[in-house]
């Protein structure tokens, strides 16, 4: 992905008509799912994660690996425009959102200690993601 990602805007009720209760909750309103309750938190399936919003590809399975905090986590997005930041100061602490380039869907947060090579942890929400295996 080189080229300019073209934004996808619609109102909260076209997304609430898209999405499930659950998806709308987190992708929308920044929710959080709970730990270790997602379907793609044991996954280990070669594949490509996509926002469940708009189909963006955001992670590669190869970049996959157990954090032990019950979310999906990677070391790094599949390419650096597919995702976007912004500070959260929300629960007293500040955090780095990660939100979907494409839709600014809340995929969840970065942190700086994962494994290498990049040191960074993607703590995804499994329910903010679709995945596509292998071909």
């Amino acid at each position: 992905m080189t080229e300019k990602i073209a934004k996808i805007e619609k109102s909260d009720e076209e997304w609430r008509r898209e999405l499930s209760p659950e998806q709308f909750h987190v992708c929308r309103q920044k929710g959080t799912e709970r730990p270790f309750s997602g379907a793609l938190n044991d996954n280990k399936t070669p594949g490509t994660y996509r926002c469940v919003c708009c189909g963006q590809e955001l992670f590669q399975s190869g970049d996959k690996f157990d954090s032990g905090t019950g979310w999906p986590s990677f070391t790094a997005p599949a390419a650096e425009e597919a995702v976007r930041f912004e500070t959260d100061r929300n629960f007293f602490m500040r955090r780095t959102e990660v939100l979907c380039a494409r839709c600014d869907s809340h995929l969840g947060h970065v942190f700086p200690d994962g494994p290498e090579p990049t040191g960074q942890r993607f703590c995804m929400n499994s329910v903010a993601l679709d995945f596509e295996p292998e071909k």
